[in-house]
Protein backbone atom coordinates (compact mmCIF):
# COMPACT_ATOMS: atom_id res chain seq x y z
CA UNK A 1 0.00 0.00 0.00
CA UNK A 2 2.79 2.42 0.93
CA UNK A 3 4.56 1.66 -2.33
CA UNK A 4 1.38 2.46 -4.26
CA UNK A 5 0.93 5.78 -2.43
CA UNK A 6 4.54 6.73 -3.06
CA UNK A 7 4.18 5.97 -6.75
CA UNK A 8 0.98 8.04 -6.90
CA UNK A 9 2.67 11.02 -5.22
CA UNK A 10 5.71 10.66 -7.47
CA UNK A 11 3.49 10.64 -10.55
CA UNK A 12 1.70 13.77 -9.36
CA UNK A 13 4.95 15.60 -8.74
CA UNK A 14 6.27 14.56 -12.13
CA UNK A 15 3.11 15.86 -13.78
CA UNK A 16 3.39 19.24 -12.08
CA UNK A 17 7.11 19.43 -12.81
CA UNK A 18 6.49 18.68 -16.46
CA UNK A 19 3.80 21.34 -16.59
CA UNK A 20 6.09 23.84 -14.92
CA UNK A 21 8.84 23.16 -17.44
CA UNK A 22 6.35 23.52 -20.27
CA UNK A 23 5.19 26.85 -18.87
CA UNK A 24 8.76 28.07 -18.67
CA UNK A 25 9.17 27.21 -22.33
CA UNK A 26 5.89 28.83 -23.33
CA UNK A 27 5.80 31.83 -21.03
CA UNK A 28 7.03 34.13 -23.81
CA UNK A 29 3.98 33.13 -25.81
CA UNK A 30 1.44 33.85 -23.07
CA UNK A 31 -1.40 36.01 -24.25
CA UNK A 32 -0.11 36.36 -27.81
CA UNK A 33 -3.63 35.97 -29.18
CA UNK A 34 -2.38 36.98 -32.55
CA UNK A 35 -2.22 35.62 -36.02
CA UNK A 36 -4.09 32.40 -36.66
CA UNK A 37 -1.86 29.74 -38.17
CA UNK A 38 -3.04 26.88 -40.29
CA UNK A 39 -4.09 23.83 -38.36
CA UNK A 40 -3.04 20.27 -38.90
CA UNK A 41 0.61 20.49 -37.88
CA UNK A 42 2.28 19.03 -34.82
CA UNK A 43 2.33 22.46 -33.19
CA UNK A 44 -1.17 23.51 -34.16
CA UNK A 45 -3.70 20.64 -34.31
CA UNK A 46 -7.08 21.34 -35.84
CA UNK A 47 -9.81 22.42 -33.45
CA UNK A 48 -13.41 21.41 -33.65
CA UNK A 49 -14.55 22.20 -30.12
CA UNK A 50 -13.46 25.84 -29.79
CA UNK A 51 -15.92 27.87 -31.81
CA UNK A 52 -15.38 31.58 -31.53
CA UNK A 53 -18.57 33.60 -31.67
CA UNK A 54 -18.93 37.33 -31.16
CA UNK A 55 -19.93 38.18 -27.62
CA UNK A 56 -22.86 40.56 -27.54
CA UNK A 57 -22.26 43.24 -24.91
CA UNK A 58 -24.87 42.98 -22.16
CA UNK A 59 -27.19 45.86 -21.41
CA UNK A 60 -25.98 47.20 -18.09
CA UNK A 61 -27.44 49.74 -15.74
CA UNK A 62 -24.69 52.19 -14.88
CA UNK A 63 -26.87 54.37 -12.71
CA UNK A 64 -26.05 54.75 -9.04
CA UNK A 65 -22.40 53.99 -9.78
CA UNK A 66 -19.86 56.00 -7.80
CA UNK A 67 -16.15 55.95 -7.14
CA UNK A 68 -16.78 54.83 -3.57
CA UNK A 69 -16.98 51.12 -2.91
CA UNK A 70 -20.05 49.99 -0.92
CA UNK A 71 -19.55 48.90 2.71
CA UNK A 72 -20.28 45.31 1.70
CA UNK A 73 -16.91 45.15 -0.09
CA UNK A 74 -14.44 45.30 2.77
CA UNK A 75 -10.78 46.19 3.09
CA UNK A 76 -8.96 42.95 3.85
CA UNK A 77 -5.88 43.47 6.07
CA UNK A 78 -2.70 41.53 5.42
CA UNK A 79 -3.08 40.78 1.71
CA UNK A 80 -1.96 42.51 -1.48
CA UNK A 81 -5.22 42.06 -3.40
CA UNK A 82 -7.96 44.39 -2.20
CA UNK A 83 -11.40 43.93 -3.76
CA UNK A 84 -12.42 47.35 -2.43
CA UNK A 85 -9.59 49.09 -4.28
CA UNK A 86 -10.34 47.11 -7.44
CA UNK A 87 -13.95 48.27 -7.35
CA UNK A 88 -12.95 51.89 -6.79
CA UNK A 89 -10.54 51.86 -9.74
CA UNK A 90 -13.05 50.16 -12.04
CA UNK A 91 -15.74 52.71 -11.25
CA UNK A 92 -13.41 55.68 -11.56
CA UNK A 93 -12.33 54.43 -15.02
CA UNK A 94 -15.82 55.11 -16.39
CA UNK A 95 -15.77 58.38 -18.30
CA UNK A 96 -18.70 60.73 -17.75
CA UNK A 97 -19.77 60.52 -21.40
CA UNK A 98 -21.13 57.04 -20.75
CA UNK A 99 -19.00 55.48 -23.48
CA UNK A 100 -15.26 55.91 -22.89
CA UNK A 101 -12.85 54.25 -20.43
CA UNK A 102 -10.12 56.27 -18.71
CA UNK A 103 -6.79 54.45 -19.03
CA UNK A 104 -5.07 55.44 -15.79
CA UNK A 105 -7.70 53.94 -13.42
CA UNK A 106 -8.18 51.07 -15.89
CA UNK A 107 -4.51 50.12 -15.52
CA UNK A 108 -4.72 50.59 -11.74
CA UNK A 109 -7.59 48.09 -11.82
CA UNK A 110 -5.25 45.68 -13.59
CA UNK A 111 -2.64 46.20 -10.88
CA UNK A 112 -5.17 44.85 -8.39
CA UNK A 113 -6.19 42.00 -10.70
CA UNK A 114 -2.52 41.08 -11.02
CA UNK A 115 -2.29 40.95 -7.23
CA UNK A 116 -5.30 38.62 -7.32
CA UNK A 117 -3.68 36.35 -9.90
CA UNK A 118 -0.33 36.25 -8.10
CA UNK A 119 -2.10 35.30 -4.86
CA UNK A 120 -3.11 32.02 -6.52
CA UNK A 121 0.36 30.52 -6.53
CA UNK A 122 3.58 30.17 -8.51
CA UNK A 123 2.00 28.46 -11.52
CA UNK A 124 -0.33 31.38 -12.18
CA UNK A 125 2.50 33.87 -11.76
CA UNK A 126 3.90 32.80 -15.14
CA UNK A 127 0.71 34.10 -16.70
CA UNK A 128 0.48 37.24 -14.58
CA UNK A 129 4.03 38.18 -15.57
CA UNK A 130 3.04 38.49 -19.22
CA UNK A 131 -0.08 40.47 -18.28
CA UNK A 132 2.06 42.85 -16.22
CA UNK A 133 4.34 43.37 -19.22
CA UNK A 134 1.31 44.49 -21.23
CA UNK A 135 0.13 47.02 -18.66
CA UNK A 136 3.67 48.41 -18.48
CA UNK A 137 3.89 48.63 -22.27
CA UNK A 138 0.80 50.85 -22.41
CA UNK A 139 2.26 53.04 -19.67
CA UNK A 140 5.58 53.32 -21.51
CA UNK A 141 3.84 54.20 -24.77
CA UNK A 142 1.87 56.84 -22.93
CA UNK A 143 4.97 58.43 -21.40
CA UNK A 144 6.77 58.35 -24.75
CA UNK A 145 3.85 60.00 -26.50
CA UNK A 146 3.57 62.57 -23.71
CA UNK A 147 7.27 63.38 -23.94
CA UNK A 148 7.18 63.71 -27.71
CA UNK A 149 4.20 66.05 -27.63
CA UNK A 150 5.51 67.90 -24.56
CA UNK A 151 2.22 67.33 -22.78
CA UNK A 152 1.74 68.96 -19.41
CA UNK A 153 2.17 66.90 -16.25
CA UNK A 154 4.33 63.96 -15.27
CA UNK A 155 1.86 61.25 -16.27
CA UNK A 156 0.96 60.80 -19.91
CA UNK A 157 -2.19 58.96 -18.89
CA UNK A 158 -3.68 62.07 -17.31
CA UNK A 159 -3.51 64.25 -20.40
CA UNK A 160 -2.97 63.81 -24.10
CA UNK A 161 -3.40 60.89 -26.48
CA UNK A 162 -3.44 58.12 -23.88
CA UNK A 163 -5.96 59.63 -21.50
CA UNK A 164 -8.68 57.15 -22.51
CA UNK A 165 -9.31 54.16 -24.74
CA UNK A 166 -10.91 56.28 -27.44
CA UNK A 167 -8.17 58.91 -27.49
CA UNK A 168 -5.47 56.22 -27.63
CA UNK A 169 -7.18 54.40 -30.49
CA UNK A 170 -7.67 57.56 -32.52
CA UNK A 171 -4.11 58.82 -31.87
CA UNK A 172 -2.48 55.48 -32.83
CA UNK A 173 -4.58 55.18 -35.97
CA UNK A 174 -3.58 58.68 -37.00
CA UNK A 175 0.10 57.94 -36.29
CA UNK A 176 -0.01 54.68 -38.28
CA UNK A 177 0.94 52.58 -35.25
CA UNK A 178 -1.84 50.02 -35.70
CA UNK A 179 -1.61 47.26 -38.30
CA UNK A 180 -4.56 45.05 -39.25
CA UNK A 181 -2.33 42.49 -40.98
CA UNK A 182 0.73 42.02 -38.73
CA UNK A 183 1.75 42.28 -35.09
CA UNK A 184 2.83 45.66 -33.77
CA UNK A 185 3.67 46.93 -30.30
CA UNK A 186 0.76 49.34 -30.29
CA UNK A 187 -1.33 50.27 -27.30
CA UNK A 188 -4.46 49.14 -29.17
CA UNK A 189 -3.18 45.62 -29.79
CA UNK A 190 -1.95 45.37 -26.20
CA UNK A 191 -5.26 46.62 -24.84
CA UNK A 192 -7.11 43.97 -26.86
CA UNK A 193 -5.09 41.24 -25.10
CA UNK A 194 -5.89 42.73 -21.70
CA UNK A 195 -9.53 43.03 -22.74
CA UNK A 196 -9.74 39.30 -23.49
CA UNK A 197 -8.06 38.45 -20.20
CA UNK A 198 -10.51 40.68 -18.34
CA UNK A 199 -13.33 38.58 -19.76
CA UNK A 200 -11.62 35.42 -18.53
CA UNK A 201 -11.39 36.75 -14.97
CA UNK A 202 -14.94 38.09 -15.07
CA UNK A 203 -16.37 34.74 -16.18
CA UNK A 204 -14.38 32.91 -13.52
CA UNK A 205 -15.70 35.23 -10.80
CA UNK A 206 -19.22 34.73 -12.12
CA UNK A 207 -18.79 31.01 -11.59
CA UNK A 208 -17.52 31.57 -8.05
CA UNK A 209 -20.58 33.69 -7.29
CA UNK A 210 -22.98 30.91 -8.22
CA UNK A 211 -24.44 28.39 -5.82
CA UNK A 212 -24.26 24.58 -6.03
CA UNK A 213 -25.72 22.55 -8.86
CA UNK A 214 -28.80 20.33 -8.65
CA UNK A 215 -26.74 17.69 -6.85
CA UNK A 216 -25.48 20.16 -4.26
CA UNK A 217 -21.96 20.31 -5.70
CA UNK A 218 -19.90 23.45 -6.23
CA UNK A 219 -17.62 23.58 -9.23
CA UNK A 220 -13.96 23.85 -8.25
CA UNK A 221 -12.01 27.02 -9.14
CA UNK A 222 -10.00 24.92 -11.58
CA UNK A 223 -13.16 23.86 -13.41
CA UNK A 224 -14.49 27.42 -13.43
CA UNK A 225 -11.20 28.77 -14.75
CA UNK A 226 -11.12 26.13 -17.48
CA UNK A 227 -14.69 26.94 -18.56
CA UNK A 228 -13.91 30.69 -18.66
CA UNK A 229 -10.66 30.09 -20.51
CA UNK A 230 -12.39 28.13 -23.27
CA UNK A 231 -14.66 31.09 -23.96
CA UNK A 232 -12.32 34.05 -23.52
CA UNK A 233 -8.77 32.99 -24.36
CA UNK A 234 -8.51 29.49 -25.82
CA UNK A 235 -9.77 30.53 -29.30
CA UNK A 236 -6.74 32.86 -29.55
CA UNK A 237 -4.03 30.56 -28.14
CA UNK A 238 -1.93 27.89 -29.86
CA UNK A 239 -2.50 24.24 -28.99
CA UNK A 240 0.53 23.84 -26.73
CA UNK A 241 -0.37 26.85 -24.62
CA UNK A 242 -3.88 25.48 -24.11
CA UNK A 243 -2.36 22.24 -22.82
CA UNK A 244 -0.10 24.19 -20.45
CA UNK A 245 -3.10 26.10 -19.14
CA UNK A 246 -4.72 22.80 -18.17
CA UNK A 247 -1.82 22.15 -15.78
CA UNK A 248 -2.35 25.54 -14.16
CA UNK A 249 -6.04 24.84 -13.60
CA UNK A 250 -5.14 21.64 -11.73
CA UNK A 251 -2.88 23.62 -9.39
CA UNK A 252 -5.41 26.30 -8.39
CA UNK A 253 -6.34 26.48 -4.68
CA UNK A 254 -9.77 25.49 -3.39
CA UNK A 255 -12.90 27.65 -3.28
CA UNK A 256 -12.41 28.61 0.38
CA UNK A 257 -9.12 30.27 -0.51
CA UNK A 258 -10.81 32.37 -3.19
CA UNK A 259 -13.48 33.45 -0.73
CA UNK A 260 -10.84 34.62 1.70
CA UNK A 261 -9.34 36.83 -1.03
CA UNK A 262 -12.57 38.89 -1.02
CA UNK A 263 -12.57 38.89 2.78
CA UNK A 264 -15.51 36.52 3.39
CA UNK A 265 -15.77 33.06 4.91
CA UNK A 266 -18.95 31.59 3.45
CA UNK A 267 -20.49 31.30 0.00
CA UNK A 268 -23.57 33.19 1.21
CA UNK A 269 -21.36 36.16 2.04
CA UNK A 270 -19.29 35.89 -1.13
CA UNK A 271 -22.14 35.94 -3.64
CA UNK A 272 -23.31 39.57 -3.12
CA UNK A 273 -19.72 40.85 -2.89
CA UNK A 274 -18.68 39.09 -6.08
CA UNK A 275 -21.76 40.30 -7.94
CA UNK A 276 -20.88 43.93 -7.17
CA UNK A 277 -17.37 43.39 -8.54
CA UNK A 278 -18.66 41.45 -11.55
CA UNK A 279 -21.06 44.26 -12.43
CA UNK A 280 -18.23 46.81 -12.42
CA UNK A 281 -16.05 44.50 -14.54
CA UNK A 282 -18.94 44.02 -16.97
CA UNK A 283 -19.49 47.74 -17.45
CA UNK A 284 -15.79 48.37 -18.15
CA UNK A 285 -15.58 45.34 -20.45
CA UNK A 286 -18.70 46.35 -22.38
CA UNK A 287 -17.49 49.91 -22.96
CA UNK A 288 -14.10 48.65 -24.14
CA UNK A 289 -15.75 46.07 -26.39
CA UNK A 290 -17.88 48.70 -28.06
CA UNK A 291 -14.95 51.04 -28.65
CA UNK A 292 -12.75 48.29 -30.11
CA UNK A 293 -15.63 47.08 -32.29
CA UNK A 294 -16.27 50.63 -33.53
CA UNK A 295 -12.74 50.79 -34.92
CA UNK A 296 -12.72 47.13 -36.11
CA UNK A 297 -10.01 46.16 -33.61
CA UNK A 298 -11.45 43.01 -32.05
CA UNK A 299 -9.28 40.74 -34.22
CA UNK A 300 -5.97 42.59 -34.40
CA UNK A 301 -3.14 40.09 -35.13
Amino acid sequence: MMVFLRRTLLLRYLLLSTGLALLLFLTSFWLPQGEQRDCGSVWQPCLTYYIQTPLAPPILDERAESDEAPPLVKECPGQTFQARKLLQFLRSSLAEDGEDVLLEPYLLSWDQLLNFMESLGTMVSFFSQKVREKTELIRQLSLKRSSESQAAGSSGLRTGAYRSVRSMVEAELQAGMVSFSRRTDSGCRTLLRLHRSLLWLKLMLEGLSEGPDAEGRFKTPGELSRDAYKVALAPHHPWMLRQAAEIVFLALPDREYFLQLVCVQKQEEATPVLRIIIHALSVVHTRTQRLLAKYNMLELP
